[in-house]
């Protein structure tokens, strides 16, 4: 067992001035916890980018390490359920934010938030799914629970160009939708195009402004990442007995609405919470995604970088320009 560790940690000093960067640590500043994984992958969300600039919305405490999504190898286990060499994923739950993160080469947690890795799956496809992938199978499990299907009708994939969105709408096309995607980057709509969108609208061309408590039925149903005052359109625009799975807030967190939709189109509104997902609809989910469910360019999907340019990637996101999911390749397998 090592004496120390690498890891990008995020410090405060005095007039709060915060610092980040990789460092080595001594091994028992580890949290406590049954289960220690050796990271081999993690990956880079917004609330990363957020955690990596200290962000009290995020980070609990300090020093901190940002990484929501963790892959690896079990290091050491006093939990019955895991044993040492076990190949595992962990994403949410308070990784990254209570506690220290996946952008470590070592991590500890508690067995119930831990995954089998699913055989069909590696360690690194795993990470380029991550918590957008996870969250966008829920997104797409959700729709399933309320009984639309290919049938339907179409399907509108809001945020389309970020990660929850992309993995939703080729997830729904795997499922035989006809899948139309959202997105304000032009530059980027015939990449939605190539991931199975059948049509892309631009953000701007939707009137999100319009009063009217119901607009036209446009839709079977929605997968919506932004919120907002465009969630607010979407849920106006679905088709009697529809459903909208809301997993988003960048566009905003209130929501203006009459009863109307629901109660006289039977529309449902239903909220995805990735972070307190139980443990077992997560495995269930974690299998579809390495079978039924298993795209097939994964490895196209994704930036591979190493700890040492997580910095580069966190100030890419934060001013917008970030465009590719990245992963960082943290020790080896």
């Amino acid at each position: 067992m090592t004496n120390s560790f690498r890891c990008f940690q995020v410090r405060q000093h005095e007039q709060k001035e915060i610092t980040a960067g990789v460092v080595s640590v001594p091994y028992n500043n580890l949290p406590d916890g049954e289960v220690t994984i050796r990271v081999v992958y993690s990956s880079v969300n917004y609330k990363d980018a957020l955690a990596a600039t200290g962000n009290p919305g995020v980070v609990r405490h300090f020093p901190h390490v940002p990484g929501i999504d963790a892959a690896g190898i079990v290091e050491s286990s006093d939990s019955d359920q895991f044993q040492v060499g076990d190949k595992v994923v962990v994403t949410s739950y308070e990784l990254g934010v209570e506690r220290w993160g996946g952008w470590s080469e070592l991590i500890r947690v508690k067995p119930e938030w831990i995954v089998p890795l699913p055989e069909g799956l590696t360690l690194k496809e795993s990470m380029i799914l991550g918590t957008a992938g996870l969250t966008a199978a829920m997104c797409v499990d959700s729709l399933l629970h309320h009984h639309i299907r290919p049938e339907s009708g179409k399907v509108l994939v809001t945020g389309a160009s970020g990660g929850v969105g992309s993995f939703a709408l080729s997830l729904l096309k795997r499922c035989g939708f006809e899948v139309t995607a959202v997105s304000g980057k032009a530059e980027y709509h015939q990449r939605l195009l190539d991931l199975g969108a059948d049509e892309v609208v631009d953000r701007l061309a939707i009137d999100i402004n319009s009063d009217r408590p119901l607009l036209k039925g446009h839709w079977a149903a929605a997968i919506d990442t932004v919120g907002g005052s465009l969630l607010s359109h979407v849920i106006r625009s679905i088709q009697p007995q529809g459903c909208v799975a809301a997993c988003g807030n960048a566009g905003g967190a209130q929501l203006d609405l009459t009863v109307f939709p629901f109660i006289l189109r039977g529309v449902t509104l239903d909220g995805i919470d990735s972070a307190w997902y139980p443990i077992e609809k997560r495995a269930s989910l974690w299998q579809k995604l390495a079978t039924d469910w298993k795209l097939d360019d994964l490895d196209s999907r994704a930036k591979v970088i190493t700890l040492d340019r997580a910095q580069q990637t966190v100030e890419s996101l934060l001013e917008g320009t970030h465009q590719e999911r990245t992963i960082i390749q943290v020790g080896a397998e």
